[in-house]
Order: C-alpha cells, then sequence, then structure tokens
C-alpha cells in the first residue's frame, strides 16, 4: 500500500512508535495517510486503540517478517 508519509519506529518500544505517529500526523492534511513500520509487538493493539481514541482511520495491518506495518489514515 503506498502512503502519502513513512516513518520507520523500528527499535522503539510503547510509548514512542504511537508518538511519532502522532506528531507526523499533526503534520499531514486530512485524507493523507500515513505508513508506520514497527518491531514492536505490542504496536498491532497500541494502534488499533490510537486510531479509536483519535478518529483516524486504520486501514491496514500486517505482519511481515519481524515488522509490523500499520497505515493510518488522517482524519
Amino acid at each position: 500500500m503506498q502512503a502519502d508519509k513513512e516513518i520507520d519506529t523500528r527499535g522503539l518500544n510503547c510509548p514512542l512508535p504511537i508518538l511519532k505517529a502522532k506528531k507526523a500526523l499533526s503534520e499531514m492534511v486530512s485524507g493523507e495517510t500515513l505508513k508506520v513500520i514497527s518491531t514492536d509487538p505490542g504496536s498491532v493493539r497500541d494502534f488499533k486503540a490510537f486510531a479509536r481514541q483519535t478518529g483516524n482511520e486504520l486501514l491496514d495491518q500486517q505482519t511481515l517478517g519481524s515488522d509490523f506495518v500499520h497505515v493510518l489514515k488522517r482524519r
């Protein structure tokens, strides 16, 4: 999936991937997509909760080897 912006948070543990995603989303306009790559297994649950709490749409989550890929759409 092609995203408007991509951030790599590999090696960072909760809550850093969420905080970096929040900062990136704040710099984006409504409707743009953000791809976040993480190695924190807890990020799967965290990004679901983050999307629910912030109103941003979680478009996709995938596990690719040791990477967890999350795609969010800015509200």
